[in-house]
C-alpha cells in the first residue's frame, strides 16, 4: 500500500493530484478503496462539477469503493451505498492520520486490556506455582516420612520373621525334647517293671531256697541220728 503526504501548496497539490490520477489510471486494480483526506468534510455530487447537487457529505476518513476515475473527478460508492462524484485531490490511498491514530489507540487499548488479563493470568499462575511448590514440599516430606516408616516396617518384619523362625526352631526342639522325655519315661517304667520283677524273682528264689533248706536239714539230722543209733 502506498502512502502519500501532500502539502497545501498549490503546486505540490497539483503534482500530487496528477500523480494520483496517473496511478489510478495505470493500476486501477491496486486502488479499489480510497479514503477521504484530512479535510473536515467533502461533498459527493451527482455529477462532475460544482453545478451538480450534493448527494452526500463525507467526513474525513470515510472509506469509499472506487467505481470510475477521470482526469479530475472520481466516482465512488459510500459505505451507505450512495454513489457520486468526488474531487480526486481529496482522496488518498490510505486512511488518514487521525483514523490511523484512532485505530492505533483502539488497538493499544485492546492490547492494554489483553496485557492486564495476561498479567492477571500470570499472577494466578505464579500463585498456583507457589501453591504447587508448597504442596510439592509437603508431598516430599510426607514421602520421606513414609519411606522411613516403610524401612521401619521392613526391619520390624524381618525381625518378626527371624523371631518366628526362632520360635519354630524352639518348638521343634521342644517337641524333640518331649519325645526324648517320653522315651526316657517309657524306659524308666520298663526299668522299674524289670527291677520289680527281678526283685520278685530274687525273693521267690530266696523263699524257695529257704523251703528247700527247711526240708533238707531235718532229713540230714534224722539220718545222722539213725546212724548214731546203729552204732
Amino acid at each position: 500500500m502506498l502512502t502519500l503526504t501532500c502539502n497545501k501548496g498549490a503546486l505540490v497539490q497539483f503534482i500530487c493530484r496528477i500523480f494520483l490520477i496517473s496511478l489510478l489510471a495505470i493500476s486501477p486494480a491496486m486502488a479499489k478503496t480510497l479514503y477521504v483526506s484530512d479535510q473536515l468534510e467533502i461533498y459527493m455530487r451527482a455529477g462532475k462539477g460544482n453545478k451538480y447537487k450534493i448527494v452526500r457529505t463525507l467526513p474525513s476518513g470515510t472509506p469509499l469503493e472506487i467505481l470510475e476515475t477521470s482526469k479530475e473527478y472520481t466516482r465512488a460508492r459510500a459505505p451507505s451505498g450512495t454513489k457520486g462524484w468526488i474531487l480526486s485531490r481529496f482522496l488518498i490511498p490510505v486512511q488518514t492520520s487521525r483514523e490511523r491514530l484512532n485505530e492505533t489507540e483502539q488497538r493499544l487499548a485492546q492490547l492494554e486490556v489483553k496485557n492486564g488479563k495476561l498479567t492477571t493470568e500470570i499472577d494466578k499462575l505464579r500463585n498456583l506455582r507457589g501453591s504447587a511448590d508448597h504442596n510439592l514440599g509437603k508431598i516430599s516430606r510426607s514421602n520421606k516420612k513414609l519411606r522411613q516408616q516403610l524401612e521401619d516396617i521392613k526391619r520390624t518384619a524381618s525381625s518378626a520373621l527371624a523371631i518366628d523362625a526362632e520360635n519354630k526352631e524352639f518348638k521343634t526342639r521342644i517337641i524333640a525334647y518331649e519325645r526324648q522325655m517320653q522315651t526316657l519315661q517309657q524306659d524308666n517304667t520298663q526299668l522299674k517293671s524289670r527291677t520289680a520283677r527281678d526283685w520278685f524273682m530274687v525273693g521267690a528264689g530266696v523263699v524257695l531256697f529257704g523251703i528247700i533248706i527247711g526240708l533238707i536239714i531235718p532229713r540230714i539230722r534224722w539220718r545222722k541220728k539213725s546212724s548214731w543209733d546203729t552204732l
